[in-house]
């Protein structure tokens, strides 16, 4: 009996020792997987190993993990789904499953299998953020940003103190749906004597959609000369962006003026187009109808992303008389959280039909030299607050080889609801 003891000891210390060496040796082949896989990028050699790590250890699922992102890697999609389903119907503790499996489908676009992971994912784990914010690409596919706004209401009523999911609430308000009022103060000095100081102020209301943007403006101009009003003008405007596919959006503006200071008649229009992946092409026309005049022009602008700037240029030309005089600007923005929060500085050469305080001038000016430049800042504050600032210093020619310096500084604030 007591030998029959002692054998029985040993075969279980054996089996012991062969199970460790077994799962030692699993474990080691895991190792050297996931540094084919993540270190040297060999795809093959990995999904090589992964399959034998099945063989070895069916329930051991970093292999199937492993061959998942291997077959995801080496765009072999259908092969990726099927392991990594496989990992969430037979052990749906492996978190990083869900995140790889929700991935694939979103980058497919495909919005409903991509939805269908992330619940299953947030029911099982409801803390786990990353879920959240992979429902929320899923959402995005379907293009609805009234669905896609209250999600993130959702969202934010789950993690109250998490400022990134506001700031994209914000983004998405400020870029999709939103309503604005805004006002608009601009004040041009000279220096020679007598002329200015020039006023130019502006109320508005933008109504934003994704689709399309409508705005009104009222705009009054007052210029003096030696502390006296020697004219002034008021503009009414209206104003809209029509965005008709990815690659292609409009712009329209139409004002009727009175007094001195404004054309009684402006119309505005320009078309942009995508041409290739990150740069945009205006093409467009600019009409203004005094009482004993008119004039048209034309304008053509490029604009590139430049990292998280914006580069544009554009040109316009007068096409009313047989001498032309173009007009250069040069305009980037440093973006910072948003649209609205930026750095800007301007470089620009002649008088552009586009500047309202030197439209009743524009016939004049566009045939004598102008040198500009200018800086900018605009900030959103307290998720509700547009502010920006922006100083302009033009060397005008009033009179040829005749030079005067403008300065002028623009304050603009808005209000979102």
């Amino acid at each position: 009996m007591k030998l029959k003891n002692t054998l029985l000891f040993v075969c279980v210390l054996v089996q012991t020792a062969m199970f460790s060496q077994k799962k030692i040796n699993t474990d080691s082949l895991l190792t050297v997987t996931n540094r084919y896989l993540n270190t040297d990028k060999n795809y093959t050699e990995a999904k090589r190993l992964g399959h034998l790590g099945i063989r070895l250890a069916p329930t051991y699922y970093d292999f199937h993990i492993a061959l998942g992102r291997a077959c995801r890697y080496t765009n072999e999609l259908d092969s990726a789904r099927y392991y990594f389903n496989t990992v969430i119907e037979k052990n749906p503790k492996y978190k990083e499953a869900f995140i790889y499996m929700a991935q694939i489908e979103v980058e497919a676009k495909n919005a409903a299998p991509a939805l269908s992971v992330t619940d299953k994912a947030i029911q099982l784990y409801p803390d786990e953020q990353d879920f959240y914010w992979l429902k929320l690409r899923a959402i995005e596919l379907n293009e609805d940003d009234s669905k896609t706004l209250a999600y993130l209401n959702t969202f934010a009523a789950k993690f109250p103190k998490d400022q990134k999911i506001k700031n994209h609430i914000l983004d998405l308000k400020l870029n999709s749906n939103s309503d604005r009022i805004g006002a608009n103060l601009t004040l041009t000095t000279f220096d020679r004597a007598g002329v200015g100081p020039w006023y130019l102020s502006s109320l508005q209301y933008i109504r934003q959609r994704k689709k399309i943007t409508l705005i009104g403006r009222y705009n009054y101009s007052d210029r003096q000369s030696y502390s006296q009003s020697i004219a002034n003008g008021t503009l009414t405007e209206v104003e809209s962006y029509v965005k008709w596919n990815k690659k292609h959006y409009s712009f329209a503006n139409i004002g009727i003026g009175s007094g001195a200071l404004f054309p009684d008649l402006r119309l505005n229009y320009s078309s942009f187009l995508s041409i290739i992946p990150k740069w945009e092409l205006e093409v467009g026309m600019r009409y203004n109808k005094n009482t004993s005049s008119e004039n048209y022009s034309a304008a053509l602008g490029i604009g590139t992303y430049l990292g998280p700037g914006w580069l544009n240029l554009k040109s316009y030309l007068n096409l009313d008389s047989s001498k032309k005089y173009p007009s250069f600007t040069a305009t980037y923005r440093y973006y910072l959280n948003s649209r609205y929060d930026y750095y800007a500085a301007t470089l620009g050469y002649g008088t552009s039909p586009d500047e309202r305080e030197t439209l009743s001038q524009y016939e004049q000016r566009i045939a004598l030299s102008s040198y500009r430049m200018g800086l900018g800042y605009s900030r959103v504050l307290f998720k509700k607050y547009i502010i920006g600032i922006q100083g302009t210093f033009n060397r005008q020619e009033y009179f040829p080889q005749k030079y005067q310096n403008e300065l002028s500084t623009s304050i603009q604030l808005q209000y979102l609801f």
